[in-house]
């Protein structure tokens, strides 16, 4: 029964996915009142915590965008691409992956992805290799990021098991494995398909009036756009605010009142609050303009995802791992490589590393797999590039007006799966090598 329960579980996933956004998670609700009212399962507590954290987030971030902060940083993104125009397949990931860092989410693509093209395509280079390699790089800077759902929810998760764990450990893990897997993807990159003037496709294309004209006439710049001395000051502020919570997580005085600690979670929610509040203040931002940018949008959504997913999920799991315990948990351990696949599948059903995360890790702390290998595996809660359906992968195809980036006849042989693959498979073992050093067994 338990396992007919499991396939009702992903088959509620997949259903909420063909939705996306705010239907995953409200799909999940549905397979929530029937996991508790039809097989009778008490549900578990709802993920207030991330929720909230998000929000914090979110609203900081969305001031900082309203501030014309993200503007100021695209022009920043776009002067170092267009001085260093030969190294685009490497400089653009790198970008796109940085973003995300600081921003917590990979939404912010969009805006750069277009001069990541234009910039190849006006340099000859095929526009596919650096805007493939670049969306797969925006993605893989979640679990390298401070202020990401992913990566607050294993700290808040993982911070009790084992003293050596703090957000300084996580990020000393993941942003050296996920950006050495993002060179490793550019260099894949770098010979990749046909060049431009042997590319039957793209020539045939220039034969086409209207598509000539909009290959070699289309330029996409934000330089031409001045910007107010606020919005770089958003930026500055928002600097700050990652600053102050790194400096507090390496030293745990700071956040010590009357003896006991204040927990990092609650640290980046009022970080990200006050923050956000300074830069309103600062700036003298609209802040009618907030709701209506990309980064609330994108946020909000994810909250309402996770919320659904990680309810419906946590209550499936908490009712069956007493179950499973004498026969997963004993293939786990022997091979940990398992719980690698079992988050990237997860992943590529859910599309979210936040949700997978939520989703996931309580199965493998009860598992009981080593905080170590927990922390190296956590790249792997990125397998939504496998089915090309994501947001950022099918931007970043209409992006290119080379026709280079694209989805493939089969379908599964498009422009993101071979980068996709390089890059989680070499951040999971290059993430293994360096969390076993850190924290250790």
């Amino acid at each position: 029964m338990l396992y007919m329960q499991f396939l009702f579980l992903l088959a509620i996933l997949y259903t909420g996915s063909r939705f996306g956004g705010i239907g995953l998670g409200v799909v999940s609700g549905i397979g929530l009142l029937i996991e508790v009212f039809v097989f009778r399962m008490p549900p578990s507590s709802p993920p207030v915590t991330v929720m909230l954290i998000i929000l914090a987030v979110v609203t900081c971030a969305s001031i900082l965008e309203a501030a014309g902060g993200l503007k100021y940083m695209l022009q920043v993104t776009e002067r170092v691409l267009r001085r260093n125009p030969k190294q685009i397949t490497f400089l653009g990931p790198i970008a796109t992956w940085l973003m995300t860092v600081m921003l917590g989410t990979g939404h912010a693509v969009y805006s750069v992805m277009p001069i990541i093209g234009d910039v190849a395509l006006k340099n000859g280079i095929r526009p596919e290799r650096p805007m493939a390699a670049a969306s797969i790089a925006s993605q893989m800077g979640i679990t390298a990021s401070p202020i990401s759902a992913a990566v607050v929810y294993y700290l808040a998760q993982m911070a009790d098991l084992n003293a050596n764990i703090t957000l300084l450990t996580i990020l000393s893990v993941t942003m050296t494995s996920t950006f050495l897997g993002v060179i490793l993807v550019s260099l894949y990159s770098l010979r990749r398909g046909k060049e431009l003037d042997q590319d039957p496709e793209y020539q045939a294309r220039l034969q086409d009036p209207n598509w000539a004209e909009k290959i070699k006439n289309t330029t996409a710049s934000t330089l031409g756009e001045t910007l107010p001395n606020s919005a770089r000051h958003a930026v500055y502020l928002f600097l700050a605010a990652l600053v102050t919570i790194v400096f507090i997580a390496m030293v745990p005085a700071v956040r010590t009142i009357e003896g006991s600690a204040v927990s990092m979670s609650n640290v980046i929610q009022m970080m990200m609050l006050g923050f956000g509040g300074l830069i309103l203040l600062v700036t003298r931002t609209n802040v009618q303009k907030v709701p209506n940018g990309v980064v609330f949008k994108s946020g909000m959504v994810a909250a309402i995802a996770i919320y659904g997913i990680a309810w419906m999920s946590d209550t499936y799991f908490q009712f069956a791992m007493p179950a499973f315990e004498s026969g997963i948990m004993g293939m786990v351990q022997n091979y940990p490589w398992t719980f690698a696949l079992a988050l990237f599948v997860v992943s590529v059903v859910v599309n979210s590393q936040g949700a997978t995360a939520v989703m996931m890790l309580p199965v493998g702390i009860a598992m009981g797999l080593e905080p170590y290998l927990l922390v190296a595996l956590m790249p792997a809660t990125y397998g939504y590039f496998f089915i090309p359906n994501y947001p950022s992968d099918i931007a970043t195809t209409n992006f290119d007006v080379s026709g280079t980036t694209k989805i493939g006849k089969y379908y599964f042989n498009h422009s993101f799966m071979m980068p996709g693959l390089i890059g989680v498979i070499s951040a999971c073992v290059i993430g293994m090598v360096i969390s076993k050093a850190i924290i250790g067994v």
